[in-house]
């Protein structure tokens, strides 16, 4: 008979065989500040009342009508221009997964800044597009040149630009942008502009979505602080939304997101609240980064902070020792050799993680 590794050798695709699978650190008993999440919890008052509303879903039905209601909810809320459209996804990671599908075309190729979200080049590997990385400057800006280059050159189907940056946290030069958006238009391919970090960020493409109907918006609700929910939401021209929306599956959103998603737009204010401190947080995290020596922390328009140390292994270690678990970027891109990726926690967090980075270093 047939041995089970032999099975998988003849049947998983070889390439699938060799990667390596998304990592996700151990937390437990840890700090956790290495996934970019919102660490506050909804009141108590609240609480009751999404436990209550979702009690009352009709989980025995298939997700139709709430995952319209998600939809309008949404267009309201983020004021989505005339002309637009946006559909849902389970999270980010299925909207780039359903555009790589829907965008294979023969040649097809995705283009993508690095270091930048590992999820471009993962998708566009695993559905066989072509994927094309265009190094960010030393200081994580967008290379111009080099990108206008390698748009000429490929032609990609899809350009992504994460605005702002994943895991450099900065937020790309306006004008350099624009000047992509437009060749990239000229060559007949698409922008995705992933706005997953956008209630920390002080600029969206969203405002001008109408004016540019090769560029497409996506965004998260997990930095919102939904990211136990996985919903993401992608908008465009209504025409091509209506074509990306095809390959979604039917029932991709369950009943129990979309009532949990209704409920936090509803309490908006709330989440505002929450970003808002957040914000603070991260600029009292980056002077006191500053202040610590061997120690270089990156502009952020996110709720993350990249900070270069002399030693990010050791660094990484000794917070991880000290109970404070946050991300050794250094192996994503030489660009990053000794960097650590600290996420924006409460204020309590965040004073624990300086301790433990000054005990570290």
């Amino acid at each position: 008979m047939m041995t089970l590794a032999r099975r998988i050798q003849q049947t998983i695709r070889q390439d699938v065989a060799s990667m390596h699978g998304y990592a996700i650190q151990d937390s437990a008993g840890l700090v956790k500040l290495d996934a970019m999440e919102n660490p506050f919890r909804l009141p108590a008052e609240l609480q009751r009342e999404l436990g209550a509303r979702l009690g009352r879903a009709a989980i025995n039905r298939y997700p139709v009508q709430s995952s319209a209601e998600v939809v309008a909810a949404l267009a309201r809320f983020v004021e989505l221009p005339a002309g637009c459209r946006l559909m849902l996804g389970n999270g980010s990671d299925e909207l780039i997964d359903l555009l790589s599908v829907a965008c294979h075309v023969p040649g097809a190729k995705v283009l993508a800044p690095l270091p930048g979200f590992v999820m471009y080049e993962m998708s566009a590997r695993l559905r066989r597009l072509e994927f094309v990385g265009v190094p960010l400057t030393p200081d994580f800006e967008l290379d111009e040149a080099a990108m206008l280059e390698a748009i000429a050159i490929h032609r990609p189907a899809l350009t992504y630009i994460a605005y702002p940056n994943n895991p450099t946290a900065n937020l790309f030069d306006a004008a350099i942008v624009e000047r992509i958006v437009a060749a990239v238009g000229e060559q007949g391919g698409f922008v995705v502009i992933d706005e997953a970090y956008q209630p920390f960020s002080s600029r969206s493409w969203l405002p001008r979505l109408a004016a540019h109907p090769q560029v497409l918006v996506m965004r998260t609700l997990s930095k919102f602080g939904l990211a136990g929910v996985r919903l993401g939401y992608l908008c465009g021209a209504a025409a091509l939304i209506a074509e990306v929306d095809k390959v979604r599956p039917p029932y991709n959103v369950s009943v129990l997101n979309a009532e949990a998603t209704l409920f936090a737009l509803e309490h908006a204010d709330e989440y505002a609240r929450q970003a808002a401190l957040l914000r603070a947080e991260r600029e009292k995290l980056q002077a006191a980064l500053r202040a610590i020596p061997g120690a270089r922390p990156y502009p952020s328009e996110a709720n993350m902070i990249l900070v270069r140390v002399p030693d990010s292994k050791r660094a990484f270690e000794g917070l991880k020792a000290r109970g404070v678990l946050v991300k050794n970027v250094a192996g994503l891109h030489p660009l990053l050799a000794d960097c650590l990726r600290l996420t924006v926690g409460t204020p309590q967090e965040n004073a624990a993680m300086i301790d433990a980075l000054k005990a570290s270093l």
